[in-house]
């Protein structure tokens, strides 16, 4: 009887998630292709039908894009005032969470689900302020575009051209309690553009141009309408599991083949794929391993490995299950997955073999009746046959001659286990009947076949009715039985004799498989365990080496990159190598090949399709992010990882190192963030502290030394020599000083956000020329030479700001070049923008700082008697960003460093012609009353 009972575990469990979901919020998302198919007005029509009907709906966030029906749709709906957020001098408005959790509606519209919220939200997301408003138990209903999907969102920018940065995950669309798919056809969503019903009419004819092309609103629909289908198809098998349905319900097509060993593999795979590209399905490829194919040679195994990885890259889900009989567990496996279509090979027993012991093939059509059973010719097949070896004693790490050693030594056993019972019997003949003595021999044949196996067992069998029938059976001591009664005694004995051994192999066979399977399960935990507690990547490699090593018998380096994710011999690697041989070890590794592997994110070397003749195999260690690394093995037989189940081990053992390196990574990135945050914290305190204490006394003293200054030049016979220098160095000092507080004032407004531009058209000449006039007195050791063409147009910018730029830049030039040193200043159009130089011939810039050097606190040399803290270059970043622009620093050769930096052109107004200005000046002659 089939107990369609649901499991009591289970149930218990399914009571709790609805016990949990009735205390949650409902989320209903309104899901289409692209913008303007009316997601937004079927959500409001819906939430009216709610709100005539007494709910309570809020609006939370609703985009109309001035589409008027739309917003027609929003009349008697109450909606939630946004609040105001500061974002670089600006203020925008955003959704107020706290105001709607305060609230607490029956329901709230949220608009655009994958929106990104301004800096200084609570959540960088809106889909995680949904997530909030759900855990407080209100209801949620949102919109979404099929693009917006993150496993989508390359496929649509490959597809489309254009790259969505707003996405979300595929969990959050899975775990919506309701998805509305709001759906138009791409005739008709065109027709919606060209009235402008869904951008106003400039935005229209870009969008057409580039976005809104027939192909790829078709592609669009498609996937919309795909994902919500996979998305129902999930639901249903959920459903079915729920209720212990067994029966396939075969509402959307699903492939399932059954990979074996035999050469007909291949092709069962290949007709498989054709078959789910022509009807647009899913397909499935399984290998159900039981007793029998764990026998297999370690070629037929290799054969499974490749078939598989076929069918993976043929488009396949694969999967690999274990049982005792096939045909049950491909229907198990197919009825749970709501499989339409099972793909097998066509038999190739005799039909009189096949009575007896039914095919997978027979068994499959005899027992499927609610799945398409499809039948394939399969090619002739080589009847030849590799003599099979224990795979699983491989896999322990015997080879293949102590194999053969330890099966030679069964046969001598039974030999003598033979010979034992012969004797133990002789002397008890006197006291038992031969029925009895008969027990002797069967033990030896359960000893023979528990210790050695299947064959030693056999043998021992024959060899222990032979030895019954020699010595025992009258007449003794021949062959010959004078008793006919004697036969069925042999023949018994002989098959019992046989099938004891068979069953005694067999059970020794599966506790060898257990045993086996439980260490795999051992160094998995064992692994999983050591790498949590892992604090670095060097820990983690120590670990991951050691215990590689040990399981697959081999040799064992991980590469790791470097900050410029490149794999030198400079790279960490760490081995396992028991005898010490480092350096022999990091030569063996050829970075080429490792470089490869972890660019390309594929398998390379030993048994694979790239360089097969390398000793090594190159595993990239893939995580969710990216790729952390690069995993090489050199095994001492290929058997220790090219076995499927090693292979499997050996795959997921570098997921779970990938893993642990990644988790690391994010540990030290955490870590460095937060130092940096109280870095910030302290720095911009400083700043501000500094700034505002010592610029009040620096502008006095200033001021002072001025006078000083100009009295002495004035009437240079009053003051002494001597304190003329030192008011000359008074007052250089002052300026340098009240440099460096203007620096630190400059840093702590630009940090705090609080600084507002003020730009105005503006000639680039005069932003130069004043800056040379404040710089004179650092120039004057140095040659100064400017480049500016006649006709370079007006710029918009702060010219306080920009002359703070020129100002740092030519400090700075002046700090590192010798005296006597050029300085040259140019300008050129470039597109768009005007870029603008500042140049030396000095010895150039620090090696390896990079864009570094715009980093606050950052000096090129360090330790240096150079006056200055590092803010120069830190302030013309940020100076430069605010106006639009970029900057950027290189080393010029044969010597010296060159800052350049960028300014938009813009549009500057029109300049009034002569004859107009001409006719303005008549006017107002005419009009003034002293003329």
């Amino acid at each position: 009887m089939n107990d369609q009972r649901p499991d009591p575990d289970q149930l218990l469990e399914k009571i709790q998630l609805e016990d949990a979901k009735q205390k949650r919020g409902k989320l209903k998302i309104f899901f289409g292709g692209c913008a303007g198919v009316g997601k937004t007005f079927a959500m409001l029509s819906a939430a009216q039908v709610l709100a005539r009907q007494g709910l309570e709906v809020l609006i939370g966030v609703i985009e109309t894009h001035g589409r008027k029906d739309t917003e027609a749709q929003l009349s008697g709906l109450i909606q939630l005032p946004l609040k105001s957020v500061e974002y670089r001098g600006r203020t925008l408005t955003e959704f107020d969470l706290d105001a709607a959790l305060k609230r607490k509606p029956a329901l709230i519209l949220m608009d655009e689900l994958a929106h990104s919220n301004v800096d200084g939200s609570r959540h960088p997301k809106r889909w995680q302020d949904v997530e909030e408003l759900l855990a407080a138990g209100i209801d949620v209903y949102s919109t979404l575009n099929v693009q917006h999907l993150e496993s989508l969102n390359d496929v649509v920018g490959q597809i489309t051209g254009v790259r969505v940065a707003e996405t979300l995950p595929d969990k959050v669309f899975d775990l919506a309690d309701e998805v509305t798919l709001v759906d138009l056809s791409p005739e008709e969503l065109l027709r919606r553009l060209q009235d402008g019903k869904v951008y106003i009419p400039q935005q229209a004819e870009q969008a057409r141009k580039n976005f809104f092309r027939k192909g790829n609103l078709i592609a669009l629909r498609e996937m919309a309408l795909r994902r919500t289908a996979d998305r129902v198809d999930a639901q249903m098998r959920e459903y079915r599991a729920d209720q212990s349905i067994q029966q396939v319900w075969q509402a959307h097509d699903r492939i399932l083949v059954g990979v074996g060993s035999g050469p007909e593999a291949e092709q069962l795979v290949r007709v498989t794929a054709r078959l789910a590209a022509s009807l647009k399905a899913d397909w499935l490829a399984v290998y159900v391993e039981t007793p029998a194919l764990q026998r297999l040679t370690d070629q037929e195994r290799n054969a499974i490995l490749k078939t598989m990885r076929l069918a993976q890259d043929l488009g396949a889900e694969t999967a690999t299950l274990s049982g005792t009989e096939i045909s049950r567990v491909l229907l198990g496996y197919a009825r749970s997955r709501n499989v339409s279509k099972l793909v097998v090979g066509k038999p190739t027993r005799s039909f009189f073999y096949r009575l007896i012991s039914p095919s997978v093939t027979d068994r499959l059509t005899r027992d499927a009746i609610d799945v398409d059973i499809h039948i394939v010719v399969r090619q002739a097949q080589d009847k030849s046959r590799i003599k099979p070896d224990n795979a699983i004693r491989t896999a322990f790490g015997l080879t293949p001659e102590q194999v053969s050693r330890t099966k030679r030594r069964g046969y001598v056993w039974a030999i003598t286990v033979s010979a034992a019972s012969s004797i133990v019997a002789h002397l008890l003949l006197q006291s038992f009947e031969l029925s009895n003595l008969i027990m002797l021999y069967l033990l030896g044949v359960v000893l023979i076949s528990a210790k050695f196996g299947r064959g030693p067992g056999i043998f021992s069998s024959v060899l222990s009715v032979s030895a019954f029938d020699f010595f025992f059976v009258p007449p003794r001591f021949s062959f010959s039985v004078s008793d006919t009664q004697y036969l069925l005694t042999f023949a018994v004995m002989f098959i019992v004799a046989l099938v004891i051994s068979q069953l005694t192999a067999s059970l020794r066979y599966q506790a060898v498989v257990a045993n086996y399977r439980e260490k795999r399960s051992r160094a998995l935990y064992d692994l999983g365990k050591q790498l949590a507690s892992a604090l670095t990547s060097s820990h983690i490699v120590e670990i991951s080496t050691h215990h590689l090593s040990g399981i697959f018998q081999s040799k064992i380096a991980i590469v790791l990159p470097d900050s410029q994710d490149k794999l030198h011999d400079h790279a960490e690697v760490v081995h396992a190598s028991d005898d010490g041989a480092l350096a022999e070890h990091i030569e063996k590794v050829d970075s080429g090949i490792a470089q490869w592997v972890y660019d390309n994110q594929e398998e390379a070397g030993l048994g694979t399709n790239t360089l097969p003749s390398s000793a090594h195999l190159y595993l990239p260690l893939k995580a969710p992010m990216r790729t952390r690394g690069v995993l090489v093995i050199e095994p001492a037989s290929p058997a220790q990882i090219f076995l499927p189940e090693q292979r499997q081990l050996l795959d997921t053992f570098a997921a779970q190192i990938a893993l642990a390196l990644e988790r690391v990574h994010y540990v030290e990135v955490a870590r460095d963030a937060l130092v940096n945050m109280e870095s910030e914290r302290l720095r911009n305190s400083l700043l501000s502290a500094i700034s505002h204490d010592l610029r009040t006394p620096l502008t006095s003293i200033l001021g002072i030394s001025g006078i000083l200054k100009a009295q002495s030049e004035q009437n240079p016979l009053v003051a002494v020599e001597n304190q003329q220098s030192m008011i000359s160095a008074l007052h250089e000092q002052t300026f340098r000083m009240q440099q460096l507080v203007i620096n630190l004032l400059d840093m702590a407004r630009l940090q705090s956000g609080k600084i507002q531009l003020n730009r105005q058209w503006q000639m680039l000449e005069e932003i130069v020329g004043s800056a040379l006039r404040i710089m004179r007195p650092t120039l004057e050791k140095h040659q100064v030479s400017t480049h500016l063409p006649e006709d370079l147009p007006l710029l918009q910018f702060d010219a306080v700001m920009l002359e703070r730029v020129l100002c740092n830049l030519l400090d700075n030039a002046c700090k590192y070049t010798p005296e006597n040193s050029m300085i040259t200043i140019s300008a050129r159009q470039n597109g768009q923008d005007v870029w603008v130089s500042v140049a030396d011939n000095g010895p150039g810039l620090p090696a390896g700082l990079g864009d570094h050097i715009f980093d606050k606190f950052t000096r090129g040399e360090k330790e240096s008697a150079k006056p200055g803290v590092g803010l120069g270059l830190s302030i013309c970043q940020a100076i430069i960003q605010a106006h639009g622009g970029k900057i950027c620093a290189e080393t010029q050769v044969p010597h010296g460093a060159i800052f350049i930096f960028s300014l938009p052109l813009g549009k500057p107004p029109a300049m009034p012609v002569a004859e107009d200005v001409n006719i303005a000046l008549e006017n107002s002659m005419l009009e003034s009353p002293d003329v």
